[in-house]
């Protein structure tokens, strides 16, 4: 048998090395149109600011090794032109000498990845304007910067990726302004979580320029301006483009293999594309959703790993084992913070026209009385009729990368928010707390449920009626501070001695610093009676950074 796969990175490296490991006697050849194979993609932003000093550091094999201890015969600076399915033969050119040849094959993997969006911009191209995707783009950055240390870096995109070089660059000494053109940094959480992160950029002297558009560039000697929507301009020395990226499908659709409805190449459960002797996996293939039912791309080096395994697997064994999806588990490291994501953001779900209802939690990281707890906000979403979790968002700043991993494992298996109030946890004070932050946000989500807990959102508080009554129950200290404009003070632990001061003709809206001293109260309120009490969901810390940060922006 012999085996081709195109692509030499996380899916194309993984598959090869499994297809060895299941197939000794095959004839193995890879293609890789780069200089280098295996490397660690997720690593170069962290080589360019000097956290990773050492660049082989980067590299999980060369070629060199990857031929010697698996026997794969490694083509680098090689790239597949055209597939001719018919005949079962790969058009390859040799991007040194030239040399243009023909390749057969029994079985096919495409393993491309994705592009960086370069949009059709006036001077796009201008030296100093750069995308990082592969080890070559990072060794351009780096030089780059190694020569404007003290200079300007712009980051057009707030995703994960220009996020980390916001951060990076901001650590060897540049100044840095990122420029988003939504709404909100961070496109697969929702608004709350992305504020918080917002507001923490902000504070680290970073320039965060939200719902703003990039028309083009100009050089102005040495240096850059990056021309705005609005007519104005930002100097920069140096211009990282981290608008996102696209399934590269070109070999796919000159092949005629069927695409999807996200322009990615489609595979079925075994990961096999529309021709059975094809294969496919990583950042170019499409395939459903399991939580949605859609059709998505994921750009994960997680799930093209694992794809790579299962892919062998059924080369080799037949189509035996079925890839059952992604759930667009990520996580990324911004300054100080940690924000991971799992499972289907609550605006997303809003998008699919899936109903479902969400909650909002600070806890603390560990428990209270050990030193250096620090708060972590989890946000849930999950089904009304069953529990069933469909998303969840973590922003903190230790132990976020635990819960999200749990939280991924059980949206994963369907599981429900009654899973996550028996979750079982190693607890001790450096760690946990004895009931850990995942086991309360199952707890209020049960609350929700079981309408013990009625609670309204931070954007739904501005549309509170003037005859409704708004409290605030934390502390006079806290209340005098800051709070929500007209709202009353009155401390959770007075409220029972005030009740008269409380009609039960209107509607009341309590809320706390992060929601659990609200719930005291509104428990308090209805067993006294009072019909129409909400909580607001995750208190006046929610609100506060929210409605800062919409102002801001």
């Amino acid at each position: 048998m012999k085996y081709i796969i195109i692509g030499a990175v996380a899916g194309g490296a993984s598959t090869a090395a499994r297809l060895r490991r299941l197939n000794e006697k095959a004839e193995i050849v890879i293609f890789e149109k780069g200089d280098y194979i295996s490397y660690a993609n997720c690593g170069l932003p962290y080589y360019i600011g000097d956290v990773i000093k050492d660049r082989n550091k980067l590299f999980v094999q060369t070629a060199s090794s990857f031929n010697k201890r698996f026997n794969i015969d490694v083509r680098v600076k090689t790239e597949v032109t055209a597939i001719d399915p018919d005949k079962r033969k790969i058009t390859a050119r040799n991007l040194e000498s030239g040399e243009v040849y023909e390749e057969s094959y029994d079985k096919l993997v495409l393993s491309p990845g994705a592009e960086p969006i370069r949009p059709p911009l006036p001077g796009i191209d201008s030296k100093g304007i750069f995308t990082l995707r592969n080890v070559t783009d990072t060794d351009h950055i780096k030089e780059y910067v190694t020569k404007v240390k003290a200079g300007h870096a712009v980051i057009v995109g707030g995703g994960f990726i220009g996020l980390e070089m916001a951060e990076n660059l901001h650590g060897i000494g540049m100044k840095v302004t990122v420029i988003e053109m939504g709404a909100q940094i961070l496109a697969p959480v929702d608004y709350p979580i992305a504020a918080i992160v917002q507001n923490h950029i902000r504070s680290k002297g970073v320039a965060l320029k939200l719902n703003t558009t990039v028309s083009g560039f100009e050089k102005d000697g040495e240096r850059l301006k990056v021309q705005l929507k609005d007519g104005k301009a930002i100097d920069a020395d140096v211009v990282i483009l981290s608008i996102g990226v696209r399934p590269d499908t070109k070999l796919a659709v000159g092949a005629g293999l069927k695409l999807g409805t996200s322009k990615g190449i489609l595979v079925n459960d075994f990961l096999q594309t529309s021709d059975p002797d094809i294969y496919a996996v990583g950042d170019a293939i499409e395939f459903v959703n399991p939580i949605t039912g859609n059709s998505m791309n994921t750009y994960l080096a997680g799930p093209a790993n694992k794809q790579g395994r299962i892919c062998a697997n059924n080369i080799v064994l037949g189509n035996t084992h079925r890839y059952n999806g992604s759930i667009n588990t990520a996580i990324v490291k911004v300054f100080d913070m940690t924000i991971g994501a799992t499972g289907v953001a609550s605006k997303h779900l809003t998008a699919n026209h899936i109903n479902h209802i969400v909650s909002t939690t600070h806890s603390g990281s560990h428990a209270g009385y050990y030193p250096d707890a620090k708060q972590m906000s989890i946000q849930i979403a999950f089904a009304p009729d069953n529990g069933r979790l469909l998303g969840a968002e973590v922003a903190g700043y230790d132990g976020a990368d635990k819960r999200i991993d749990v939280l991924a494992s059980l949206i994963k298996r369907e599981g429900t928010i009654y899973d996550l109030e028996e979750f079982e946890h190693a607890y001790a004070p450096p760690y946990s707390s004895a009931k850990d932050p995942l086991n309360m946000a199952g707890f209020v989500a049960e609350n929700i449920l079981q309408n013990r807990l009625n609670v309204i959102y931070w954007n739904d508080v501005a549309n509170i009626g003037k005859t409704d009554l708004l409290v605030d129950v934390r502390s006079p200290e806290e209340y005098e501070l800051g709070s929500i404009p007209n709202a009353v003070n009155i401390p959770i632990d007075e409220l029972r001695g005030r009740l008269v001061e409380l009609p039960k003709d209107k509607s009341i809206y309590i809320f706390c610093q992060i929601g659990l001293r609200g719930y005291l109260a509104q428990r308090i309120l209805i067993q006294n009676d009072y019909e129409n009490v909400r909580n607001v969901s995750g208190g006046y810390a929610l609100w506060s950074v929210c409605t800062q940060e919409q102002a801001l922006a």
